[in-house]
This record gives C-alpha cells, sequence and structure tokens, in this order.
C-alpha cells in the first residue's frame, strides 16, 4: 500500500518514522539510524513527509527535497497538541504525521545554506557579545573592590585599561596583571565581533532586500540582514499585523465571554529580532527628534499618557509593519514628513 503521509522525528543518531496510505492506516512505523534514513526515503514513492522545525530539521528538508519528495516544516509548539499520552519518539512522529495534514496548520519555510551561514554569523556575534559584555563588567566589579571606577558605557572601559597599563595607584601587581589577562580577552573578542560585522556587512551589501530594509528608521545593516536571512518569503503572512504577531510584539488576549482583555505582548516569535526591532524604536526615539515625521509625532503623542518602554515596543511593532511591506512591494520606506 503507497505511503502518502510521513512524520519523521528528528534526532541525533536514531529517527523515528511514521507513515500512513490514503486512508489514514499506519503502513510503517519503525527506528532508523541515522545512515540508513536516506537510503529508506530512496527506495519510498515521493509523499508529504513533516518535520518539526528544530535543529538540524532544515539540512534533512533540503536532503527530503532533493529526493523528489514535498517537506513541510512545523513549530514543535503547534504539534504538541496532537501527541496522546505520553510523550516518545513514536507518539511524536504520530504527532507529526497527523499534524502535517491539518489544513490550519502553519508551516515554516525551509531555509537556504547562505540564510542558515547569515544567521549563524548573527548567534556568533552574539555569543562573543554577551562574552565581552560579561567580562567587562567582571573587569568594572574587580576594579571597584580597589576604589577604582568609570562612568557606564562600553567606551569607558579604555579608561581602566589605561590606568592598568600605567599602574593604578594601591593596586597590587599581582591584581594588575590579573585585570589585564581579561582587558586582553575584552580586546580580542571586539576584534572577532568587528570580524563578523565585516562579512555581514559584505553580504548586506550584495542583498537587494537588505537594503531596502536599511531606508527604514531603527534598521541598521544588522537588523536588516537578521530580518532578510530569517525571513524567506514575506507574502507567507497576510498582513503586516499577522508579521508582527509571529515576533511576538502583539498584546496577548485573555478575552473570555465577549470581554476583551489585553495584556503584555506575547513574546512568541524569534527573540533575537524582537531584541533588534525594540533597540532600533529605542533609537528612533532618542535620536529623531530634530526631523519630524509622521511617525515621530506619533510616538510623541503616545508617549505624553504612556510609558516611555510601551511607548518602545509600540514603535517596533510600527516598524516591523513597515518591513513586511517594503519586502512584499520591492520598494523603499518614504518617510511622511509631518505638517
Amino acid at each position: 500500500m503507497q505511503i502518502t503521509t510521513i512524520g519523521l522525528d528528528i534526532a541525533k543518531n536514531v529517527f523515528q518514522v511514521h507513515g500512513v496510505n490514503g486512508q489514514g492506516q499506519v503502513v510503517l512505523r519503525r527506528k532508523v539510524r541515522r545512515d540508513q534514513l536516506l537510503p529508506l526515503f530512496r527506495r519510498l514513492e515521493p509523499c508529504l513527509i513533516g518535520i518539526e522545525a528544530c535543529a538540524t530539521a532544515h539540512h534533512w528538508a533540503r536532503q527530503l527535497q532533493a529526493l523528489g519528495h514535498q517537506v513541510r516544516l512545523m513549530p514543535p509548539a503547534y504539534v504538541k497538541a496532537y501527541v496522546k499520552r505520553n510523550k516518545n519518539d513514536a507518539a511524536d512522529a504520530e504527532a507529526i504525521c497527523e499534524a502535517v495534514t491539518r489544513p490550519t496548520m502553519r508551516f515554516v519555510p525551509v531555509k537556504s545554506p547562505d540564510a542558515q551561514s547569515v544567521l549563524m554569523l548573527h548567534r556568533a556575534r552574539q555569543l562573543l557579545v554577551r562574552q565581552r559584555t560579561a567580562q567587562v563588567s567582571a573587569l568594572r566589579a574587580h576594579l571597584a573592590e580597589y576604589g577604582i571606577i568609570a562612568p557606564k558605557g562600553r567606551p569607558h572601559v579604555q579608561q581602566l585599561v589605561d590606568l592598568l597599563d600605567k599602574g593604578a595607584d594601591g593596586l597590587p601587581e599581582l591584581a594588575r596583571q590579573t585585570l589585564l589577562l581579561i582587558a586582553n580577552l575584552i580586546s580580542g573578542l571586539s576584534q572577532q565581533i568587528r570580524k563578523i560585522e565585516i562579512e555581514l556587512m559584505k553580504w548586506h551589501r550584495v542583498n537587494a532586500v537588505c537594503q531596502r530594509l536599511e531606508t527604514i528608521p531603527g534598521i541598521g545593516f544588522i537588523t536588516a540582514t537578521a530580518l532578510a536571512a530569517t525571513v524567506n518569503d514575506a507574502r507567507a503572512f497576510r498582513a503586516g499585523r499577522q508579521f508582527s504577531a509571529w515576533l511576538g510584539l502583539v498584546p496577548k488576549q485573555h478575552s473570555s465571554g465577549g470581554k476583551e482583555r489585553l495584556g503584555a505582548i506575547s513574546k512568541m516569535g524569534d527573540r533575537y529580532l524582537r531584541h533588534l526591532l525594540v533597540v532600533g524604536a529605542t533609537a528612533v526615539l532618542r535620536y529623531t527628534k530634530r526631523q519630524a515625521t509622521t511617525v515621530s509625532r506619533w510616538a510623541d503623542r503616545l508617549r505624553e499618557r504612556k510609558p516611555a518602554r510601551l511607548v518602545t515596543v509600540a514603535l517596533a511593532n510600527k516598524i516591523a509593519r513597515v518591513a513586511w511591506a517594503v519586502m512584499v512591494r520591492g520598494e523603499t520606506y518614504r518617510a511622511t514628513a509631518a505638517a
């Protein structure tokens, strides 16, 4: 009996396969080792394969698509509702097989190797920035124990490093040598971050979508490359609001009985993209007072009656909608001057 739908639960070494025919009868249920997976699907007729969008999912999706199969990736949170009773690999594969056939299921586009490479640069940069922040905090804390402080901000850290090079009064030589190791580590991390940013800038200059996104206030080349690499096709979203909801920038609903109750933002989407958009919106509120636009005037009126952070998130929501329109229409952003 021909298999029409397969649920594939991927792992590192052992994979679970659950296949059904056109009538929904189970005709394939087995565990497969990593080296046996592609030979198994090579022998099967082209069918629909569902996979949870997790680590290595895009790699296996590309491999299976090359064999002629139709592969659809789904968020694991949406598949969880179809798991019956206890959770194990077989139950997960069965749930994936059931979820992939639902007409209301939402799917994740398969990323290309180039897009994954750009996102890997972003993740590496994010990791290095966190490590540098930790080292800077450690340097400040250790020097504060000897009464040596500097103003806030990473640019002022150089003042502390200069004091270590000259030899601050009251600082033991053993402590000075130890803190110089931390200072050298901070310098090395900054150089690595700079190298990653140069590679991102090279990709940004040859990508038309990134250049259009950069015309939006609050979006620089970091946010533009992250959006272009993450969102393969913006037309997968029906409207800009759906795109901002996918990023978790819309209020969470607790409505019941016809009464609407809206809370804080849902935070259901990509945390990294949401962080970049909020930081960009903060910069827009801080540095666009000289040139008044309709967006800045709207934000100023909102800030008169709402907290500053709420206004920042609301502006990030608006920037996300504008970014969706720019990606869908293939046009650059046109700022409208305030009357």
